[in-house]
């Protein structure tokens, strides 16, 4: 916006405070008399999704590790799901964003910061919280696992990384007056070492014509606090869709990194296997050779690459 139109906005937004209303009074005016508790206000908490891949246990020091995506969570140190495990996250203050509130809150659970976030969803079941009525908005983060320490802190009694199962258990499709329902029933399962923790989801979209309606329920939940098992369904699903069209994955690898373990990100993300001849040529623009190799004992050196930023194109 230039300088004139800046100062052409600010005037009419000047003369829309002085208007006066049926009661006779200006912006300024209704201000000092507006009641605020004429409307009940909920809370609001911002919780975090952080994603990462991590290597596997391998017998084997001649084969490559296997890597597996992960979310972090941290078991609750308070009632309500006192001893339960849930995202990382918690109340937006009076005075701050929620994207202040998510990294705040991010940092004082987990101990991370500088890693890539970004708005999810918000989730606002009447009931989905005991304690009150609270809006929950999800954000979604990706995080280098060799580059980050985490740490249990506030009102977490632990913060682990858990290993991400995810998968459809039935499919069903309903017709209606007009069109059909579908209904997809999905089951996450969350592992680290002993501890199992698991739930289903279902997901109903509606078509008349086109999409017209999509509906978000909890089927069952064990170990997993409040509705935050439909939130990790929810992000799995974003993050598959989001890997197929931007740069989203290199948030999860490291500076520099083979194409095979880029390609295996991809695939663990997707759930499927990719052809390694039209992977890399789709990665081509995206990165960019170095003069360096990988040095592992019993593998065969591989080149490694770096991320081509958008800039450097």
């Amino acid at each position: 916006m230039g300088e004139k139109d800046h100062d052409s906005s600010s005037s009419s937004f000047k003369e829309a405070a002085q208007r006066l209303d049926h009661r006779g009074w200006n912006e300024q005016q209704y201000l000092e008399q507006y009641d605020v508790s004429e409307f009940e206000r909920p809370s609001v908490t911002a919780d975090m999704l952080i994603f990462t891949i991590l290597d596997e246990q391998q017998d084997n020091y001649r084969k490559l590790p296997e890597k597996s995506l992960h979310l972090m969570m941290v078991q609750r140190g308070e009632h309500p799901y006192l001893g339960w495990w849930a995202l990382p996250g918690g109340f937006v203050a009076m005075n701050e964003s929620l994207d202040e509130a998510a990294a705040r809150e991010l940092h004082s659970e987990t101990g991370l910061d500088g890693i890539y976030m970004e708005q999810l969803y918000t989730w606002g079941a009447v009931d989905r919280d005991p304690r009150t009525r609270v809006i929950s908005t999800a954000y979604m983060a990706l995080a280098d696992s060799t580059r980050q320490q985490i740490q249990a802190g506030d009102d977490a009694q632990d913060a682990r990384w858990f290993k991400l199962g995810y998968r459809v258990l039935q499919e069903k499709k309903v017709h209606i007056e007009g069109g059909c329902r579908l209904e997809r029933d999905m089951q996450v399962e969350l592992v680290h070492q002993d501890i199992r923790l698991s739930g289903t989801v279902r997901v109903t979209r509606t078509y008349r014509g086109t999409l017209n309606g999509e509906q978000w329920q909890v089927l069952s939940s064990d170990g997993i606090a409040f509705d935050h098992v439909q939130m990790i369904a929810y992000g799995l699903e974003r993050l598959r869709s989001k890997i197929e069209y931007t740069d989203i994955a290199f948030n999860l690898m490291p500076p520099l990194f083979t194409l095979s373990a880029l390609q295996q990100v991809y695939e663990i993300v997707l759930g499927k296997e990719l052809l390694a001849p039209a992977f890399r040529r789709k990665m081509a623009p995206r990165v960019i050779a170095t003069n360096e190799y990988t040095k592992d004992a019993g593998h065969r050196p591989s080149q490694l690459y770096r991320y081509r930023p958008e800039w450097e194109v």
